[in-house]
């Protein structure tokens, strides 16, 4: 079975909170759900299949389903960090073009900056730790992807100012987005002068922590053509893990490769077709790997790849996150696959802003990571073509 033209996004919505006191887990599904069906131009009633991380509320997605109104004949509700949502729409694919639901969707809420809010003021950290952006500094996922970024350097020569334009094209992208969570510009020079957090990443090198979510509609593509509908056909899937092999381990490449390769086999291109890439950023050293691993430069080659605006839409080598992506718009529930795929998709519906919409984009892929890039972690990579 193949996911090459099995299935098509119609409807996407993104919360535009970054901060949202008050709510629940449940009334940001709902939320996003409504908005992503109405995108959609579909309703509850014709939903029949359902996506979500373990973090669902209640009885898991059983109570979850109740509380969207949903009467659904496929379910899954599995773990795979932050590559979760990327790799649903895969999942989402197979369980239609197997029969078992024709409009699917995928749905993810997270609030973690609530429940940093609500814990006791006077906690004391652990020892020799301290907080940033929501990470705990000590070894604690910072200094994971440290250890990565400083072999990267070693082996490849790579530099701190190379890792910092990450963060800069970013912030340029940021800019044009009214809900990014950092909406200011940044330079190299300010990422290289933020407050050091793990050995050689600062913490402007950091995603940001946001609370949120956001919403897929996945459907079969005769739906998709009765509602005539722009969207995003999926062409092409790939998953893979990688692990740390008790420290025997390479860490200049990711699971990526292995995700990428299937995902571009099964579509039948070349990263070469591709302008338009969502990339996971949970740090500035996540997405040079990435480029590097979805060959979209040579190994080694991420660092000139990316420095001088090379991931600036318009005007860079590759046009990557024209929302900001994690580092400066959204990393709601530490899980940002799904704000990947949107992206992607409003690039190929042509609904990104002016300024940064790749022209006449046809292909984009998107990718993401789950856990850490230097032990145990997933990886999963989509291909989408635009469909009109």
């Amino acid at each position: 079975m193949t996911s090459n033209g099995s299935a098509v996004i119609v409807g996407a919505y993104e919360h535009p909170g970054r901060r949202l006191a008050g709510h629940t887990l449940a009334g940001v599904h709902r939320e996003v759900v409504a908005g992503a069906l109405a995108d959609a131009g579909l309703a509850p009633s014709d939903v029949d299949g359902f996506f979500t991380d373990s973090t669902a509320p209640g009885l898991g997605v059983i109570d979850l389903l109740q509380h969207l109104g949903l009467q659904c004949t496929y379910t899954e509700s599995s773990e795979m960090g932050g590559s979760s949502y990327v790799a649903y729409v895969g999942h989402a694919a197979a369980a239609i073009a197997a029969g078992k639901c024709r409009v699917a969707v995928i749905s993810l809420a997270g609030l973690p900056a609530q429940r940093q809010r609500i814990s006791p003021p006077d906690t004391p950290p652990p020892a020799a730790a301290y907080q940033v952006n929501g990470y705990t500094g000590g070894y604690g996922p910072v200094a994971d992807y440290a250890v990565l970024a400083r072999r990267h350097m070693h082996e490849f020569g790579t530099t701190a100012e190379q890792l910092a334009w990450v963060k800069v094209a970013s912030s340029r992208h940021a800019a044009h987005n009214p809900n990014a969570f950092l909406r200011d510009e940044v330079s190299v020079d300010d990422v290289l002068s933020s407050p050091l957090i793990a050995d050689p990443l600062r913490k402007l090198d950091c995603c940001v922590v946001t609370d949120g979510g956001g919403a897929l509609v996945v459907v079969h593509p005769d739906v998709a053509r009765e509602l005539g509908r722009a969207g995003a056909v999926l062409r092409g899937h790939g998953e893979s893990h990688k692990a740390s092999l008790a420290g025997d381990v390479d860490l200049t490449y990711s699971a990526n490769r292995r995700s990428g390769e299937l995902a571009f086999a099964e579509a039948g291109i070349t990263p070469a077709h591709v302008r338009y890439a969502s990339l996971y950023d949970s740090f500035t050293i996540t997405v040079l790997v990435a480029l590097e691993d979805l060959g979209f430069c040579p190994r080694g080659a991420g660092g000139p790849f990316v420095e001088d605006g090379g991931l600036v839409s318009g005007s860079g080598r590759l046009a990557v996150n024209t929302d900001g992506g994690g580092l400066s718009n959204n990393h709601p529930g530490n899980r940002g696959g799904m704000t990947k795929v949107i992206e992607a998709v409003r690039q190929l519906r042509g609904e990104a802003h002016p300024a940064l919409q790749v022209p006449d984009l046809e292909w984009a892929v998107a990718s993401g990571t789950g856990f850490r890039l230097s032990t145990n972690h997933y990886s999963s990579t989509i291909v989408l073509e635009r469909f009109a």
